[in-house]
């Protein structure tokens, strides 16, 4: 969550400025594109831009949409249609082929449903969450509500210009929570036809290095350029300072069952052994096991780890084959890594392999495409039940009004 990070840092230096934003969001993607459903990008009236929506091709385009939008107060549904051979004379040639919808929309600050409000309360702890963005495909001269709600298990907040469909959208909100899937779908009612990207928010990663050598400072440096929240423990006070590790959120100076009651553990944790101390990488892994973590790496030889999980069915310890899959020793994908860096770069693409439910081989050799291919045809929901409920909801927000009940 790095780019929303970014973009949040972004609006609130283009407010002691007294600029005006706007968001540019890729909601919809038929076929190839350089950025996925969820790329964002934040538009300055002096031009700079925050985050990216392609590679660098749809930008400049973008800015100027963006200017537009911000003079107008308006917001925009805009088409890039890389399949078409003549989009280098828009300025395009992306060469990607496919067509990618972008939504922008200007942010307006005093506005208490803004998207960055959603992104501060997204940010502000570690939660899943969904986030619905509503534009209209079919009739893009008409209203593009633009991102409209933020739903956690806890409830709800923004507010919707059609309340016929929130009861639609918040069970697929609901959906999208328990099955870790985003969803595209046009939600059909009397007042309007308004598609929906129903978007799941995961927190970053957090990474909790169990080792304060000089081999962990490159492992913690790459983490902090990808966003990744990162923890150092060690029992050496010499080694485990924040001055060593300027990249670390925390510097924890202590023994594994004193560290773990203060980290906060969640399915986006993941764990380095790199203490070079056999007991303390023993003692922190019989800490771990029980935890079901994604991502537990044991650095050294697979005889090390071997050895640790011999030693701890002696001590009566069982661990089952669910316990053990998520327990990597070497830790690291095989690349060849010899120095610190190449190590680090090796572990951090392992992890994100792993996280991501990949087998972090060579793309040359995957078939088919790389990103799986977005639906031609987007599913649709006609509503024809929600007369009573629109009647008795009209131009309230949603704020306290509705609860997931999740």
């Amino acid at each position: 969550m790095k780019e929303l990070r970014d973009i949040v840092r972004a609006f609130e230096e283009a407010q002691q400025a007294n600029m005006q934003t706007a968001l540019a969001t890729v909601v919809h993607v038929e076929g190839s594109s350089y950025r996925r459903p969820g790329a964002r990008m934040l538009v300055r009236e002096d031009g700079q831009l925050t985050g990216a929506i392609s590679g660098g091709c749809l930008e400049g385009d973008a800015l100027r949409k963006a200017r537009r939008v911000m003079y107008e107060q308006k917001t925009m549904l805009v088409t890039y249609d890389t399949t078409d051979e003549d989009d280098a004379k828009l300025g395009v040639g992306l060469g990607c082929n496919g067509i990618i919808q972008i939504l922008i929309e200007p942010i307006n600050p005093e506005g208490p449903a803004n998207p960055i409000t959603f992104f501060k309360s997204f940010l502000s702890s570690r939660q899943t969450a969904v986030l619905v963005t509503l534009f209209s495909l079919e009739h893009r001269s008409a209203e593009q509500p633009g991102t409209c709600l933020f739903v956690t298990e806890e409830g709800v907040q923004g507010n919707c210009s059609d309340e016929s469909i929130v009861k639609a959208l918040l069970a697929d909100a609901r959906k999208v929570l328990q099955n870790r899937t985003s969803i595209t779908k046009t939600y059909i009612s009397e007042k309007s036809a308004l598609t929906g990207f129903v978007e799941l928010l995961k927190p970053a990663v957090a990474l909790v290095v169990a080792g304060a050598g000089n081999d962990a400072i490159p492992l913690t440096n790459i983490a902090a350029i990808l966003g990744w929240q990162v923890t150092v423990v060690d029992g050496r006070s010499s080694y485990a300072t924040a001055e060593r590790f300027p990249a670390a959120q925390r510097v924890l100076v202590a023994k594994p069952e004193q560290a773990l009651p203060k980290l906060q553990l969640d399915a986006q944790t993941v764990f380095v052994l790199m203490t070079h101390n056999y007991n303390y990488d023993l003692a922190m892994l019989r800490q771990l096991l029980p935890l079901r973590l994604p991502y537990i790496g044991s650095l050294g030889p697979k005889k090390k780890l071997e050895r640790m999980l011999a030693e701890l069915q002696e001590e009566g310890i069982k661990y089952s084959a669910e316990e053990l899959a998520g327990v990597f020793g070497p830790t690291g994908l095989d690349i060849g890594a010899e120095t610190s860096e190449e190590i680090a770069l090796s572990i951090i693409a392992e992890i994100k392999a792993v996280l991501s439910k990949k087998a972090g081989a060579s793309l040359r050799d995957k078939p088919g495409v790389i990103h799986p291919r977005e639906e031609a045809v987007i599913k649709k929901e006609v509503l024809g039940d929600f007369k009573e409920q629109a009647a008795g909801n009209t131009g309230r927000s949603i704020r306290g009004s509705f609860s997931c009940g999740i």
